[in-house]
């Protein structure tokens, strides 16, 4: 650490009224400067949960709320780790958690995974971009705290910061950021599945010599924690229309892209260009937020593309592609007729069928990617919480989620207002579906 960024200046405490948390205190005056840059307000405008919005209508929240959320969650928790932990917390780690908590996520685009998806992009390399590249804000203001202190920040992002209790306060298994999330994202969306006992939570937590530990006393209010995460996994963020506008997007940016690429893009919007070509900088890359991507796609919409024009529609007006659930060892043959039944309706099966397989890991005991989540006996001795929690143990065991087919709603709807060419191969679809099994 620096010795600027080991005394960060004080200014009269400012608070951010805050849904989740009540208030957001900020006193320190690099912070406040972090918080105002343009990168950093520009999270303002990318929602924090994609198309998760056109499901749960009250999901407007932005990543800029979250974000002040983990900033948050981390002073908390180093407040305490200082008040009670000194002798293996060191203070002057806070500023810099603070600030990588702050910014953690200020490289994420409109509809982050999407978008990553189709113009391979990476909002953890290019958030460290923000906090290193000179031409921004972020990294003029983060040098106030010393030559060096930019890249302190960065790595903590890229989780090779050296002292690997900072990078678990906001990169683990149980870390102020998927703290935040689940709480925020279960306030929003008005579902009771993400709540947890954070009060608990926060004070059981506490530094150890290789990273965050949680007292064996709070072990059922961790073990709440995990249960919590799967449920909103399985009940919101794997919502199968979630998912199907998040499809129907990622078809329609496919099929403008292939177009751009063949030279017959006829409706080009603003800032997409240099994504299409591949030839992005970070100055075209912060350009972008939600309200861009959607303008594009309401001009998408004007398009003389059939195809284009059709998805944006589909997804400017909430009309996703439609799915059912299947197995993907013992349904592979009949999911392929069903696709054949669709392109026989005459609709081209790379842009109007996707297979989406959506899937996580409540917690990760092996160690593949995390560190585990470790409990602290009262004579210091450590323990996996797995080993301790048989609910946690089934839940690690595999991985949850499903494999879904999306496909035009005509073929799963009831309606009669669709031409009869179209309903005799929905037929066959529905039938094949009752033969194959298939939910």
């Amino acid at each position: 650490m620096s010795e600027l960024s080991n005394k960060p200046s004080r200014t009269q405490p400012i608070v951010f009224k805050d849904p989740v948390h009540d208030y957001i205190h900020v006193d320190d005056r690099l912070i406040l400067q972090l918080i105002d840059s343009k990168e950093f307000q520009r999270l303002r405008r990318i929602k924090q949960l994609g198309t998760s919005q056109y499901t749960f209508h009250g999901a407007e929240h932005s990543r800029f709320s979250h974000s002040l959320g983990v900033y948050e969650l981390t002073r908390l928790i180093t407040d305490r780790f200082a008040r009670y932990y000194a002798h293996q917390w060191d203070s002057q780690e806070q500023f810099v958690a603070l600030c990588a908590a702050l910014l953690h996520d200020i490289g994420h685009g409109p509809f982050s995974h999407t978008f990553e998806k189709i113009f391979k992009t990476d909002h953890e390399a290019i958030t460290q971009q923000i906090i290193l590249n000179p031409a921004t804000q972020v990294h003029h203001i983060l040098q106030h705290a010393g030559e060096d202190f930019p890249a302190q920040v960065a790595s903590v992002i890229a989780k090779t910061y050296p002292n690997p209790q900072v990078v678990q306060l906001i990169s683990s298994q149980m870390d102020a950021d998927r703290m935040d999330y689940l709480l925020r994202d279960a306030y929003f969306t008005g579902v009771s599945y993400g709540n947890f006992d954070l009060s608990r939570i926060l004070r059981v937590i506490r530094p150890y010599t290789q990273g965050i530990a949680f007292s064996y006393a709070g072990m059922h209010a961790v073990e709440d924690y995990v249960v919590s995460r799967y449920q909103m996994y399985m009940q919101v963020y794997f919502h199968p229309v979630s998912r199907g506008m998040e499809v129907t997007l990622d078809r329609l940016l496919t099929r403008a892209k292939d177009l751009y690429l063949a030279g017959q893009l006829d409706i080009l919007p603003p800032f997409l260009e240099p994504f299409f070509d591949n030839h992005y900088t970070l100055h075209d890359y912060l350009a972008l937020d939600d309200a861009v991507l959607i303008t594009a796609i309401g001009l998408f919409c004007q398009s003389k593309d059939t195809i284009l024009s059709t998805l944006a529609q589909m997804f400017y007006n909430r009309k996703p592609l439609k799915s059912v659930e299947f197995d993907g060892k013992n349904q592979t043959e009949i999911v392929e007729k069903l696709r054949h039944l669709v392109e026989k309706a005459g609709y081209p099966l790379q842009y109007f069928t996707q297979i989406n397989r959506s899937s996580d890991l409540s917690y990760d005991y092996s160690l593949k990617g995390q560190s585990p989540i470790i409990l602290m006996n009262p004579d210091d001795s450590l323990v996996e919480l797995s080993t301790a929690s048989p609910i946690v143990k089934i839940l690690s065991d595999h991985l949850h989620g499903n494999q879904r087919l999306y496909v035009p709603a005509e073929f799963l709807s009831t309606s009669a207002d669709i031409p009869f060419d179209v309903q005799v191969l929905r037929q066959q679809f529905l039938k094949h579906i009752h033969n194959g099994h298939i939910i």
